[in-house]
């Protein structure tokens, strides 16, 4: 635990057409080594299924995706490959969250590696406005849209699959399309779905609600408080979990402790954020160390964000934001442990 390094979250604000915003996202991947690589890869698979799927369901991402293609200077059907999460493989990773009526605390574990660090507050012109933290540019890991619906995503079995989008690039429809849980519960029965997957949903009403997905079957539960981890529960799939899943039940019996408790944002925030937490890991190399805490406030809109470990959070507002009132940083900085494989 002695070598830590220091981890960088760009705060990106983004207003208008989509076409104009996904050529804005343009001029900072051009120059980025990793996005140029991939760039140059030749796309695989149908593009024209995964276009068709996309405008389907939703226009806005289209037009995104255009605009990158153009402002990149790339053919789109490589940008559809990048950007469009449909048909695409996607490592194992894991998250933890916790909702009651008045809060959503949530850590996502990954690689550092691949992580976009990058937290967006999004405006467009059709669909409603969000802060959340971007994955593959155009998907969403976790965020809160300006009607108070908080949503995030939990892999639970990648090794099963089939042609349908990732959770990230659904996560990213919910909060641009969906007013409430009722409305999100709906449309993640609408779309495809590539992996087992569960949802982690909250309203501003303070209701919430686990979706079950796999490729073939989507079961909703709704409870409060909310305990969502990478497993799933109801009958009809926990025959799809992983065949390892007792690290995720740690985790959800270690929550289940604190239901008695009188959690409040700030005390979610510290219990998920502080590196001995049995929620927070470091497994990095292994696309299993803690990036980021969020806690989510539907009532008043507010955001509190952790970078890495043991850090003091970020507090940001999109309600303040969408009224001009928000001075934003251009980075959020934290540190995660370098080289470590302890859990």
């Amino acid at each position: 635990m002695k070598h830590r390094k220091k981890l960088q979250v760009e705060v990106m604000e983004l207003k208008g057409k989509m076409y104009e915003i996904g050529r804005k996202q343009s001029i900072a991947l051009k120059s980025n080594e990793r996005w140029k690589k991939q760039t140059e890869l030749q796309p695989k698979g149908d593009m024209l299924e995964a276009r068709k799927q996309i405008e389907k369901v939703s226009p806005s991402l289209l037009n995104e995706i255009e605009g990158l293609a153009a402002g990149m200077n790339i053919h789109v059907d490589t940008a559809m490959q990048l950007f469009g999460g449909y048909n695409i493989q996607m490592p194992s990773m894991g998250c933890t969250t916790l909702a009651n009526d008045s809060l959503y605390v949530r850590n996502y574990d990954f690689s550092d590696a691949l992580y976009d660090a990058r937290l967006v507050l999004l405006n467009p012109d059709n669909g409603y406005a969000s802060i959340g933290f971007s994955q593959q540019i155009t998907g969403r890991l976790d965020g809160m849209n300006e009607k108070g619906l908080v949503v995030g995503l939990h892999l639970v079995n990648e090794k099963i699959s089939q042609k349908g989008f990732l959770a990230t690039t659904i996560c990213r429809m919910v909060l641009e399309q969906c007013a409430d849980i009722n409305e999100a519960i709906s449309l993640i029965k609408q779309v495809p779905h590539q992996y087992c997957v569960n949802f982690s949903i909250m309203d501003r009403e303070g209701n919430n609600a686990v979706v079950e997905v796999s490729p073939a079957q989507q079961i909703v539960c709704k409870r409060t408080p909310l305990i969502c981890t990478n497993h799933f529960e109801s009958k009809q799939l926990n025959e799809k979990n992983r065949a390892f899943i007792q690290g995720s039940l740690h985790r959800k019996n270690y929550l289940e402790a604190l239901e008695k408790e009188n959690v409040t944002p700030i005390s979610a925030y510290h219990i998920f954020n502080d590196e001995e937490s049995p929620l927070f890991f470091k497994d990095y190399k292994e696309y299993f160390g803690t990036l980021h805490t969020a806690v989510y406030c539907p009532k008043d809109q507010s955001v509190m964000v952790g970078v890495g470990g043991n850090g003091d959070p970020y507090f940001l507002s999109l309600g303040d934001w969408l009224k001009g009132k928000e001075n934003l940083p251009y980075i959020l900085e934290g540190e995660i442990a370098n080289g470590s494989f302890l859990c």
